[in-house]
C-alpha cells in the first residue's frame, strides 16, 4: 500500500437508542475500499481532535485508516445532555457497532485518545464487542483517585480549571455569551481560585467538576469506579503515562486489571506532562494498530514496556533492573526550616532531632510544576526551599550514579496544633552546590480531625518516577504545609478546605519528631511491569 493515500472527511451523524443523534467527522482514504477504523470519542470539538498530543487525522488516514472522530453527547455538535462519564459506557457500546458498519469500514475498530478520550475507550457493555486493540492515555477508572483528588486532597487548581472548562462549553451551547466570557476571564486573570465554585454553582450547577468538588476525597462514598467488561481488559492494549501527569496512577491500575483478567497490555511512560508529549507517539501507535489490526508483523516487535527517565531523557526498552530497595532516614537539630542545607537525608537509622514549621496562611508556601500545577512540569524549586516554612533534608553528594525508579513514600511522626493540616512535599536533584534545585515528583497528603493534635506516623505518598541522579549531585527532600493553589489552603479547623486563605484560617504549627522518620523507594510492584 503507498505510504501517503489521498484523503478526504466527511461530518455524519450516529443514531442513539434514545433517539439523540451524535455528530462525527470522518476521514478515510479517497480511493475505494474498505480499511480499519480507528475511533476517538471525545467531549472538545471534534475538529480539534486531541491534536494537542497526537497527529491529526487526516495523517492516519494517509495510512489506510478510516478515523472517526465524535463529539459524546451534549458537546460540539451532538445532541442531548452532557451528564460526563455517567454517559459513555452507553453511547461508547453504539459507537463500536456502528464504526464497524460503516460503509468504509472493514469490521476491524480500534480506538485512541488521551484523558476524557482515553476513558470513553474502556467504559463499554458485556454484551457488546470491543475493541480490536486500544490505546487509553493519561486516564484512569476511578474518578477519586484518579481523576479528582490526591492524598486525600481535591485537585484545586486542575479540578477547578477542567470543571469551568466542561461549563464554558455548555454556556457556548445555550448562547449564553455572557457567561462564556465570564468564565474564559476567570480563567485568565486566574480569579477562578477563588470564584470557580461560585461560578459552577451558577452556570454548571448539575456538572461533574462541581460534583466532585462538594464530595469527600478521603472518603469512597459518593464516588464512581467504573468496571471495564472483562474480555475489553483481554483486548490488545497500549497503555500509555507520564511520569508529571496527575493520571499516571490510573494508568498504572489498568495495567495491573489488564494482567488480572488474563491481558497483556503494553505499557509506555515517558517524562511527560499531561500536555507536552515532547514529539508524540504517533509511529508507534501506528505500528501497534498496524499490527493488531491488520496482522502486519513489524521487522522489531514493539517493547512491552518503555520507560524514559525524566533527568536523562534515555529510555528503557526492557525492564529497569529493581535496584535494592532505597531507605534513608532524616536528620536535624532543629533549624532545617531556617537553613535549607542543615537538614540531613541520612543512612536508614542513622536520623533524629525535630523540626517545628510553622504555617501562616497570609503566605502559603506556593505549590510549583510537578503533576498537579496548571503549568506542569521539572521545575527550578531553589526559592520555595529558601522559605522558612519549607523544612529542608539533603543527602552528602552521591559518589555514583543512582537510579531512583518506583513510588517514594515518606513516613514521619507528625503532629498539629490545630485539627487539621496538610503535608506537602517534593523530591528533588540538588546540582552544582546548591546552584539549581530541580524538583523532580511532588506529594500531598491531608488530615482532618481530633488525631491530627497527636503526634502520630504519617504516611506521605509521592507520584511515581524514574530519574538518574549524577555522581555528585544530592537528593532533597522538601516539606511544607501548603501546596496553593495546587491544593486548597487547609483552614485549620477540621473542615475539609474549599479555596484561599480567608479571616478564619488559623497558623497551623507542625512538630516533626525525625527519630524513627523514613523515606523509600517502593518498587512498582503492584503489577508487572516488564
Amino acid at each position: 500500500m503507498p505510504d501517503a493515500l489521498p484523503v478526504e472527511s466527511s461530518d455524519t451523524w450516529m443514531p442513539c437508542a434514545d433517539g439523540v443523534k451524535l455528530a462525527s467527522r470522518v476521514w478515510k482514504p479517497s480511493q475505494p475500499g474498505r480499511w480499519p477504523v480507528l475511533l476517538m470519542r471525545q467531549p472538545y470539538g471534534r475538529a480539534i481532535a486531541s491534536t494537542i498530543t497526537a497527529a491529526h487525522p487526516h495523517w492516519y488516514a494517509r495510512q489506510g485508516y478510516a478515523v472517526v472522530v465524535q463529539d459524546v453527547r451534549g458537546r460540539g455538535d451532538s445532541a442531548g445532555q452532557f451528564e460526563g462519564f455517567a454517559q459513555e459506557a452507553r453511547d461508547g457500546a453504539t459507537a463500536l457497532e456502528w464504526a464497524r458498519s460503516l460503509p468504509c469500514a472493514d469490521g476491524k475498530v480500534g480506538t485512541y485518545g488521551f484523558s476524557y478520550q482515553g476513558l470513553t475507550q474502556l467504559l463499554g457493555h458485556a454484551d457488546t464487542p470491543p475493541p480490536d486493540a486500544l490505546v487509553p492515555a493519561m486516564t484512569g477508572l476511578d474518578e477519586r483517585l484518579h481523576w479528582a483528588s490526591d492524598g486525600g486532597a481535591h485537585r484545586w487548581a486542575l479540578g477547578l480549571g477542567w470543571a469551568l472548562q466542561l461549563a464554558a462549553e455548555t454556556m457556548r451551547r445555550a448562547n449564553d455569551h455572557d457567561a462564556w466570557q465570564t468564565i474564559r476571564r476567570s480563567l485568565e486573570s486566574g480569579h477562578f481560585l477563588a470564584e470557580g465554585l461560585a461560578l459552577l454553582e451558577r452556570h454548571d450547577p448539575s456538572g461533574m467538576g462541581l460534583g466532585w468538588l462538594r464530595l469527600d476525597p478521603q472518603q469512597p462514598q459518593g464516588w464512581r469506579c467504573h468496571q471495564p467488561p472483562t474480555a475489553l481488559l483481554r483486548q490488545p492494549m497500549l497503555l500509555v503515562g507520564g511520569w508529571l501527569d496527575p493520571h499516571l496512577g490510573g494508568v498504572l491500575d489498568l495495567l495491573e486489571r489488564s494482567q488480572a483478567a488474563g491481558g497483556s497490555a503494553s505499557l509506555l511512560v515517558g517524562p511527560w506532562t499531561h500536555l507536552n508529549w515532547k514529539g508524540g507517539i504517533d509511529r508507534l501507535q501506528l505500528a501497534f494498530f498496524d499490527r493488531h489490526l491488520r496482522g502486519r508483523e513489524l521487522a522489531q516487535r514493539p517493547a512491552v514496556c518503555s520507560l524514559g527517565d525524566l533527568t536523562s531523557g534515555a529510555w528503557s526498552h526492557a525492564p529497569v533492573e529493581a535496584s535494592p530497595p532505597l531507605v534513608w532516614g532524616l536528620r536535624s537539630t532543629g533549624l532545617a526550616a531556617v537553613d535549607a542545607r542543615e537538614g540531613q537525608l541520612t543512612v536508614a537509622g542513622e536520623g533524629g532531632g525535630g523540626v517545628w514549621l510553622v504555617h501562616d496562611p497570609w503566605r502559603p508556601c506556593p505549590g510549583r510544576g510537578g503533576h498537579l500545577a496548571l503549568e506542569a512540569g521539572l521545575v527550578e524549586r531553589g526559592d520555595i526551599d529558601q522559605r522558612s516554612d519549607v523544612v529542608c533534608f539533603t543527602s552528602a553528594p552521591l559518589a555514583q550514579d543512582l537510579q531512583l525508579w518506583g513510588r517514594p513514600e515518606l513516613m514521619l511522626d507528625v503532629a498539629a496544633d490545630q485539627p487539621g493540616h496538610d503535608l506537602c512535599g517534593a523530591l528533588s536533584v540538588v546540582r552544582g552546590g546548591g546552584s539549581q534545585v530541580l524538583q523532580l515528583c511532588t506529594g500531598v497528603g491531608r488530615w482532618l480531625g481530633e488525631d491530627a493534635l497527636r503526634l502520630q506516623r504519617r504516611r506521605l505518598q509521592f507520584q511515581p518516577l524514574l530519574a538518574t541522579l549524577r555522581a555528585g549531585e544530592c537528593l532533597r527532600l522538601s516539606l511544607a504545609a501548603a501546596a496553593w493553589p495546587q491544593i486548597a489552603v487547609n483552614p485549620g479547623d477540621g473542615r475539609q478546605p474549599s479555596g484561599p486563605s480567608g479571616p478564619d484560617h488559623r497558623v497551623i504549627t507542625l512538630q516533626f519528631s525525625l527519630r524513627d522518620a523514613q523515606l523509600h523507594l517502593k518498587p512498582l510492584t503492584s503489577a508487572k511491569l516488564c
